[in-house]
Order: structure tokens, then C-alpha cells, then sequence
């Protein structure tokens, strides 16, 4: 079923509005399970809808299933810094989650399933409202973002220094992907947090993932697991990389770079 409810100011992008909307729906509608995105948004509202309803919330959720005997839902999440993995289960009802962005795979359409459209009447109370939004500026980012990348180049804490990055920088740039790093580059200073991906960075899915440098720890592995394809390049043959990837090069990556740039740059031409 989808629901649907309108009204003059519903467009306008507002956490206060959107909270007492959706209390509005969940008192008209029973509902079990409210999932929102880990998004700006989603963390915004999803404390807030958890405290007017009365109920629990679990934030950053990597994944979801149903316990076949309780019939909760059981929500999993990284804790300690993405050192551990938690599952926590809500008592009360309705259970509030919000899901990491790219940590699920999408389900194939299905162009013969209908759904039911219901209008419902919701009024909402501005004196609850005390924010407006005045002004949105957008952020001009050069580059690719991480989230919309078909090629990922992905460094670790085998590059050994932030000099280093540049072979990997030269042959995303050939294949017309962006650059992205472990925890580690983030930690010694040697690439901006912004470019981490894993558990406590960005969820990413491209079709071609490469992994350099990288010990493919889980914490790291849960963040580029949806790529479609994933070649790994590492001098330790037992590195656990090897084991999630499709295709593997065992050896130093300033040798191997080379020549696969250059090809990559004549195929290109051809």
C-alpha cells in the first residue's frame, strides 16, 4: 500500500513538518516497522519521531531480517567504531530504524505487482513547526561522488604515504572513476575522511571495484561489498581481499600500476 497526504508546506524541506507528518500517519496507520534512510535527514527525523511516539530507535542500520520466532525485526548496526557488529531487537512498537544508504541491494522490478494508493488527512499543528527553511546553497563538489561512481580505485595501508596515491589517482582518472581509501589513509593523515569507505564511511556499489593495498577486513568489506566486480592487488597472497574479490594480482602495486595504465590509456585511444 502506499500512502499519500498533502498539504501547501509538505514540500518544503523541514525536519519539524516531516516529523509531525509522519506522527500523523503512524496514529492513523498501524504500523510495525518505520524505515527511514541514514540520511541528513533520516538521523534528523528519526529521533524525533521516536521520542513523539513513545518508542525506540536504531540508527545507522547495516542490515535487517526477521527473527522466524519472535517475528521482531532484527536490526544490525557496527559498534565500537565499526570494530564489532551489534543486533539489537525493539520491545516497543512501532521499531524505528534508519538503514545505511547502499548497504542493501535494490530488488529487481516487478512491472506486475500493483499497489493500493490511500489519501490520508493529515492537519498539522504549526505551532509544533518553529523552523523554516530559508536559503538552500549548493555545494559545488568537484569530481565523482563516491555514492554515483561506476569505478572505484581504493587505496589502503599498503600504499605506504599520501604521495603514493597518485598512481591510483592517475588510473581512476583513465577509467573515469574517483579515488577511495580505507580507515588507515584517514587515520595517518594521507587522504581527507571524506574519501573512506566501509562500516564508518560511505556504502558505495560500482561495477568495477579496485582494491589496492587492502587487507579486505570486514569492517572495510561491508562498505564495497555490492560492487559488481572487484579486482584486488596485494603483495600478501593470504590477504583476506582475495578471498571477496573476482580477480587478483599477487604483488607490488607500484609495478603493477604501471602497465595497467598505460593499456588502460592505449585502449582508451583505440
Amino acid at each position: 500500500r502506499v500512502y499519500v497526504t498533502q498539504g501547501p508546506s509538505f514540500a518544503e524541506s523541514s525536519p519539524e513538518l516531516y516529523v509531525a507528518m509522519i506522527t500523523g500517519v503512524c496514529q492513523q496507520v498501524a504500523l510495525s516497522i518505520v524505515l527511514l534512510g541514514q540520511t541528513d535527514m533520516g538521523r534528523d527525523i528519526a529521533p524525533r519521531l521516536a521520542a513523539r511516539l513513545g518508542t525506540t530507535v536504531t540508527m545507522d542500520c547495516t542490515e535487517l531480517a526477521i527473527d522466524p520466532d519472535t517475528k521482531r525485526l532484527l536490526q544490525t548496526k557496527p559498534v565500537y567504531g565499526g570494530n564489532a557488529m551489534a543486533v539489537w531487537a525493539s520491545k516497543s512498537e512501532p521499531q524505528i530504524v534508519t538503514l545505511r544508504p547502499r548497504s542493501v541491494m535494490p530488488a529487481e522490478p516487478d512491472a506486475s505487482r500493483k499497489g493500493e494508493i490511500t489519501t490520508l488527512d493529515i492537519t498539522i499543528d504549526d505551532s509544533r513547526v518553529r523552523s523554516r527553511l530559508l536559503e538552500t546553497v549548493k555545494e559545488d563538489v568537484k569530481g565523482i561522488k563516491l555514492e554515483e561512481a561506476e569505478v572505484i580505485v581504493a587505496g589502503g595501508g599498503g600504499i605506504g604515504s599520501g604521495d603514493s596515491f597518485q598512481l591510483l589517482e592517475e588510473l581512476a582518472q583513465v577509467l573515469g572513476g574517483t579515488i577511495g581509501v580505507t580507515r588507515v589513509p584517514c587515520d595517518e593523515g594521507w587522504m581527507p575522511l571524506s574519501l573512506e569507505i566501509g562500516q564508518t564511511g560511505h556504502i558505495v556499489g560500482p561495477n568495477l571495484y579496485i582494491a589496492i593495498g587492502i587487507s579486505g577486513a570486514p569492517q572495510h568489506m561491508a562498505g564495497c561489498s555490492g560492487s559488481k566486480c572487484i579486482v584486488a592487488i596485494n603483495r600478501d597472497s593470504d590477504a583476506h581481499i582475495f578471498r571477496e574479490a573476482d580477480f587478483g594480482v599477487v604483488g607490488d602495486y607500484k609495478e603493477a600500476l604501471p602497465p595497467l595504465i598505460g593499456k588502460c590509456k592505449a585502449i582508451a585511444k583505440y
